[in-house]
């Protein structure tokens, strides 16, 4: 059988709430560009912006500013005024303008990336776009109900052209996981032995944030949705993890380890943060 990495290089071209806080006076003119928290009880003018915020009081020594998907959540101690915490927003607004056009940036690509499982439809795998076709001869029956078109760039299911969403969603899901099984295993076999390393076992892991984990044992999981990556995020994710087969923490060390594998992991490493991906049940 054709290795998948061949396979994929051989396929894929590169790519072309009530407020419980007084808000703060708001001047006249318009902004232009509103940020709003869905639980925002304080308001605040940063340049051309209005930023709709939560405001709490909390045990803690100084202002506290994260941006998350929600939206910008300050946080002060009981003896802070209002005007003190005004203040403080309006010194921070850079960072705060810029986090949040990168959050609001991020929703929406993720949104972008969100699938309609129907005939036509489109997913990333490794890096590039497949798209569905429904195949009512079910010609493919024998080998997952799924196979790849790479000359067409096409994902074939052999599937009714009236199955429901649920179906082709759960059609396809079966086929990325064997991929990444088989991709996975051919990654882990080429890096263990430039790393001096031996894993044991590999097993699919499904959550939500975390890529990757191993075990002193050399028990190695891979969350089969870095399948839809670039093979170069997969390999900085399985050199990460092997390495962690000879140092068990994130000391210089081991970055030091990742880094003779990989010299490019930091930028790799951000890509994995910021790269949008399918949702999945």
């Amino acid at each position: 059988m054709k290795p998948l990495v061949q396979l994929a290089l051989d396929f894929f071209a590169p790519p072309a709430a009530p407020a419980q806080v007084p808000a703060a006076p708001l001047p006249d003119p318009v902004a232009a560009v509103r940020f709003s928290h869905p639980q925002a009880n304080r308001q605040a003018l940063l340049g051309p912006a209005v930023v709709d915020y939560l405001f709490k009081r909390a045990k803690r020594r100084s202002i506290g500013f994260v941006v998350a998907a929600d939206g910008l959540v300050v946080s002060a101690p009981r003896w802070v005024p209002l005007a003190e915490i005004d203040t403080a927003v309006r010194d921070k607004s850079g960072w705060i303008l810029r986090k949040l056009g990168e959050a609001q940036a991020r929703q929406q690509r993720m949104a972008d990336a969100r699938i309609v499982w129907q005939d036509g439809a489109t997913l990333p795998f490794l890096g590039q776009h497949v798209r569905l076709e429904l195949d009512p001869s079910h010609r493919f029956a024998g080998s997952g109900g799924a196979a790849l078109d790479a000359e067409r760039g096409v994902l074939q299911l052999a599937l009714p052209g009236h199955a429901a969403p649920e179906q082709i969603r759960d059609t396809v899901q079966a086929w990325l996981m064997r991929q990444a099984k088989r991709l996975f295993t051919e990654r882990l076999q080429h890096y263990a032995p430039q790393l001096g390393v031996q894993w044991t076992k590999l097993t699919l892991s499904s959550a939500g944030t975390r890529w990757g984990s191993a075990s002193s044992s050399g028990a190695i999981r891979l969350n089969w949705r870095l399948v839809h990556l670039r093979l170069s995020i997969i390999d900085y994710v399985v050199v990460h993890e092997l390495s962690h087969l000879r140092v068990m923490d994130h000391s210089p060390r081991f970055w030091d380890t990742v880094a003779s594998i990989v010299p490019d992991y930091a930028a790799l490493r951000g890509q994995l943060k910021d790269e949008p991906i399918p949702q999945w049940p």
